[in-house]
């Protein structure tokens, strides 16, 4: 594979996650003060979904086998509806604290699914770099806050934690897909399918919606979750794991908190110290040493 297009791969991994990471703040003004949870779902979702089939149009035309469309529902069903209803669902039953800590399972989850499903080999130098991830990411959302072990939050937890799973069957079922499609066509059909899904749980929350009430900053904040998160966000994950693997894009989830402290940093909201500068230090560690690739040996002419 051609450097450039492994270098586009990562930026494009790390353009969704930097989205991600602004999207928290963001999102708290909608919620729930404008929009209820799965109402906003059903907003993201219906939004995206029209781009996506937009775009589509001027993309390349695909037909889809028919085996593969219960493929595509599977992934709506994991990638879009489960894993983004069960996290807003989960969120509020536990701290935010939990949850991100929780979210980082996701790469774990992935590394071992992907050696079930696609049977990836899984090295010593990939499991290093998942835990050094890890222990960056924990570090960073530690680091001043504390971790709840509360039986009140039990519900919320495990409801994170299935997320967190919905996400990483998502990103392991899908990259077969990308191999024999272009990524607009994958991503207008499982959003199209994650719609499907979405729509009973979400509707009657979307009615409710009081459009009138919306000022000019809370419709910015409104158009960047479904344009930005959730658009482009999912558009960019899919074209970096159509260059890498699975265990690559889900170890950017590290660089979620790093992200949140660098924004907070700008804002002159947070300070730098040795914590921060060695978590950083091990986030991407962790993400060079996923990423590599072992290069085969050529055979002799």
């Amino acid at each position: 594979m051609k450097a450039s297009k492994l270098f586009l791969a990562h930026l494009a991994l790390l353009g969704a996650n930097i989205i991600y990471g602004i999207n928290y703040s963001v999102a708290k003004e909608l919620m729930p003060d404008y929009i209820s949870p799965f109402g906003f779902i059903f907003c993201r979702v219906l939004g995206a979904l029209g781009l996506f089939w937009f775009f589509a149009l001027f993309a390349k035309k695909e037909k889809v086998a028919s085996k593969d469309l219960l493929k595509l529902f599977v992934c709506g069903l994991f990638g879009v509806a489960g894993n983004q209803l069960m996290f807003f669902y989960g969120l509020n039953l536990t701290s935010p604290i939990n949850a991100a800590i929780i979210m980082t399972s996701n790469p774990i989850l992935v590394l071992i699914m992907s050696s079930i499903i696609l049977k990836e080999r899984i090295t010593s130098v990939k499991v290093g770099g998942i835990f050094l991830g890890l222990a960056g990411a924990v570090g960073l959302i530690l680091h001043g806050n504390e971790l709840s072990i509360d039986s009140s939050s039990f519900m919320g937890d495990l409801f994170i934690f299935l997320n967190a799973s919905s996400y990483a069957i998502y990103l392991v079922l899908v990259k077969p897909l990308m191999q024999r499609y272009e990524a607009t066509t994958v991503i207008k059909w499982v959003f199209l399918f994650g719609f499907m899904i979405v729509f009973p749980f979400g509707f009657n929350q979307f009615q409710t919606i009081e459009w009138q009430s919306f000022s000019a900053s809370i419709w910015a904040a409104f158009l960047f979750v479904v344009v930005c998160t959730t658009f482009l966000a999912y558009l960019f994950n899919i074209y970096g794991l159509k260059q890498l693997n699975p265990s690559v894009v889900s170890t950017y989830i590290y660089s979620q908190p790093l992200i949140a402290t660098i924004v907070a940093l700008l804002y002159q909201q947070d300070s730098l110290d040795l914590v921060k500068i060695v978590s950083a230090i091990f986030i991407f560690s962790g993400v060079y040493l996923v990423s590599i690739r072992k290069t085969r040996p050529k055979a002799n002419d």
